[in-house]
């Protein structure tokens, strides 16, 4: 796809107070199924779904507890849609042994046609790590040799090979395979270890909340490390943008909300475009599914092809 491409964090599946809207409280799987129908027909390139086993109870009034599993959900769409690439934003890949990530990520590749993109991050819920006994202090590390390790499990080898600290296998073969040659991941996080674990082991890069001005540092630090490292091949650049609301939406939609004609909204988002960035995930303020796939189509054919 030429130009700035487009993507969408799937509501309903997740409703953190930060982003959920009203109705997805009683929203559900007919409900995912329009929208995902929606970001297929209007030239989206991926819908996405987040990763939470266990929300704590102090944590649960601002996060909820209502996270579907991404595998589930993402397969689930995979069923209804033909186009649209599958991203997990962001799995906490740590939680899970490489082998176990790899068989279920692998199936979905399989099943789906080669759209996933796996979306990895270091995870923040310490509650979550301790219950299914991970070092949560060492979530870094535990990162890092994930992907290697999931590199080789996601490769074209039915019996993948890895030899780490944490994790050691050889000579057990997992099939199905992912239908794509090399399964691009990307790593989701801002922070000056997942800027530089996105150099230097990762396909591309999830900023987690970003403003415009901080992100051409943060691509510069980026191709920095990579040159430096000899780091070779294509990366993608990811951003998160303002809430949108395309048109004149005649209701509070907040003050960092970008609303206004489709030519208006290029405009404003062409600027991601112009400081290096590749994708766009992009969230639109709604009262209910009917206004969020009005918004997705209109945004599809009329601001979509500006970009």
């Amino acid at each position: 796809m030429s130009g700035l491409a487009y993507g969408i964090q799937l509501p309903v599946q997740s409703q953190s107070t930060i982003y959920a809207e009203p109705w997805e409280a009683d929203a559900g799987p007919a409900d995912l199924v329009e929208i995902a129908r929606a970001a297929d027909r209007s030239g989206f390139a991926y819908i996405a779904g987040c990763d939470h086993v266990g929300v704590p109870r102090r944590l649960a009034a601002a996060m909820s507890t209502i996270w579907y599993d991404p595998v589930a959900t993402l397969s689930f769409l995979a069923g209804v849609t033909e186009r649209v690439q599958l991203l997990s934003h962001v799995a906490v890949v740590g939680l899970r042994h490489p082998l176990i990530t790899a068989k279920q990520y692998a199936t979905l590749d399989h099943l789906s046609g080669g759209r996933l993109l796996l979306g990895v991050g270091a995870g923040h819920v310490r509650e979550e790590f301790e219950a299914l006994g991970v070092d949560f202090d060492r979530r870094g590390p535990v990162l890092d040799e994930s992907i290697d390790a999931l590199r080789a499990a996601l490769g074209p080898d039915e019996f993948p090979e890895h030899h780490g600290k944490l994790y050691d296998f050889e000579g057990l073969g997992q099939r199905p395979r992912p239908q794509q040659e090399h399964v691009p991941i990307w790593v989701g996080g801002s922070s000056a270890a997942a800027v530089r674990r996105a150099a230097l082991r990762a396909d591309g890069w999830l900023p987690q909340g970003d403003p415009r001005e901080k992100l051409p540092a943060q691509i510069e630090r980026i191709r920095r490390l990579r040159e430096e490292a000899a780091v070779e091949g294509p990366f993608t650049f990811g951003a998160i943008t303002e809430p949108l609301y395309v048109g004149d939406p005649g209701w509070e939609v907040g003050r960092r909300t970008l609303t206004g004609a489709p030519e208006a909204l290029a405009e404003s988002l062409r600027a991601y475009g112009e400081m290096g960035v590749d994708q766009i995930q992009v969230r639109f303020r709604n009262r209910g599914r009917a206004e969020l796939t009005d918004q997705m189509a209109e945004f599809g054919a009329e601001v979509g092809p500006l970009l």
